[in-house]
This record gives C-alpha cells, structure tokens and sequence, in this order.
C-alpha cells in the first residue's frame, strides 16, 4: 500500500509505503487490553472471535484479497488550495 501526499509547498510529493507483509505482525503489537475492551462490547456471538489468533488468521485472508488489487486507489481527495491525498493499494 502506498500514502502519497501533494502539496503545491513541496517540492516532490510525501510517499509511504507500507507493506502489506507487516500486517499480521501489527496485530502481535495489540495490547490484550483493548482486545479485552473489544470484547466487553462486542456482541456475545462474537467475543470469542476477538483474539489474536484469529485477528492473524483474518488480516492474513484480507491480505490475499488486498495483493489480488494491487494498485487500485481506493482514496483520493483533493482539497481547493491543492493539496492531494492518495492511497494506493
């Protein structure tokens, strides 16, 4: 995935990439709190589907979809000074 920003102050255009590889390993960094809080309001049907474990399982499954897109850009907003966000897949 990739984050462009335009800005007609900047000389060349602000890229982030970011790895859809990286994805599964963010899920690790989740601190149990809030998987904990997830959980208090989720409902019941679901709680048991709020751990790691499966919270891997389902970004490693959007990531297959996700690289079947590649490079399908899925925001683009311009603003009227002419400023430019783009998100790439």
């Amino acid at each position: 995935m990739r984050v462009i920003v335009r800005t007609p102050d900047l000389r060349w255009p602000i890229r982030v990439p970011i790895p859809l590889s990286m994805a599964g390993t963010v899920v690790n960094f989740i601190p149990e709190r809030v998987l904990v809080r997830a959980r208090e309001k989720a409902p019941a049907e679901f709680r048991e589907l709020l751990t790691k474990p499966m919270l891997r399982y389902l970004v490693g499954e959007c990531v297959h979809t996700l690289k079947e897109y590649r490079g399908l850009e899925v925001v683009h907003v311009e603003s009227a000074d002419g400023d430019i966000v783009s998100i790439t897949l």
